[in-house]
């Protein structure tokens, strides 16, 4: 049987709608790969709201770095659906939504650790299309600033589903753990100097790169997904308070305000 070809999104309007198809398929098979897709989906739809209330620089240009990103993380999706190979960081992302142990925190960690670290950096480049890409920094900062505002929105929701989740504040002097320092901030940062050394790279010097920082960012996600000492404990203790259904926590993260943006029609209702 031939796999299905990915059809690549060209509009912000056709993410949200792969988008709203990855959640509902999700919720119907109770997968947990429906966490991350639900928090990217807020996103999604607020750098839309952001682009009609001209709130960007250059809104066009926003869209497609917007459309560039959102591609990277539904073909992710697409290629471990059907049975091919993501990059390393999304293979141990996707991974961990089948260990029903990796609490919701560490999936979304994941997520954003793959598409921060090693994708937001490839699609930049690629949005620039060989020109300067200085030209794209500003739009690359304010993806990641709605990221992290939107991370923190939820925290309530994600507190409501993991009770325990606070356990992890006794940890915050422990240095020796990506789980409890992974940093929005520090991975945008990371993630442009790895847009700066891509920008340029032709041919086998662009896979060397591509390469090299896949196996770094699967280093980190593999840390944060497998943490260690007392903070492994800790993470138990949180799963065993936490919410069990994926449905129920896909269902709970999902919400956005449907009747300010339409997809459809590209105006707020």
């Amino acid at each position: 049987m031939n796999t299905p070809v990915f059809t690549p999104a060209a509009s912000i309007d056709e993410v949200i709608d792969q988008l709203n198809g990855i959640i509902e398929n999700a919720r119907q098979q109770n997968d947990r790969i429906g966490y991350f897709a639900s928090l990217y989906h807020k996103v999604t739809v607020r750098v839309k709201e952001g682009i009609l209330n001209n709130e960007f620089e250059d809104g066009a240009r926003m869209e497609r770095l917007d459309v560039f990103f959102a591609n990277r993380y539904l073909e992710a999706v697409h290629q471990w659906r059907h049975g091919q190979p993501p990059s390393g960081p999304w293979a141990v992302a996707f991974a961990g939504t089948r260990k029903i142990t990796v609490v919701l925190l560490q999936q979304l960690l994941l997520g954003m650790n793959a598409h921060i670290n090693y994708d937001l950096g490839i699609a930049a480049v690629d949005c620039a299309a060989g020109g300067d890409i200085q030209a794209m920094h500003r739009d690359f900062i304010s993806i990641n600033n709605i990221i992290g505002s939107l991370t923190f929105e939820v925290t309530n929701e994600i507190s409501r589903i993991s009770p325990l989740l606070s356990l992890f504040g006794l940890h915050s002097q422990n240095g020796q753990s990506i789980l409890i320092q992974f940093s929005i901030s520090n991975a945008r940062d990371g993630a442009w100097g790895f847009a700066e050394e891509l920008s340029g790279k032709q041919g086998t010097q662009r896979e060397e790169c591509l390469q090299a920082r896949d196996a770094s960012i699967k280093k980190l996600a593999e840390a944060l997904k497998k943490p260690k000492g007392l903070v492994r404990f800790t993470t138990f203790i949180i799963f065993l308070f936490e919410w069990k259904s994926p449905r129920k926590i896909i269902g709970a993260l999902y919400k956005y305000h449907k009747a300010y943006i339409s997809t459809k029609q590209g105006m707020p209702a």
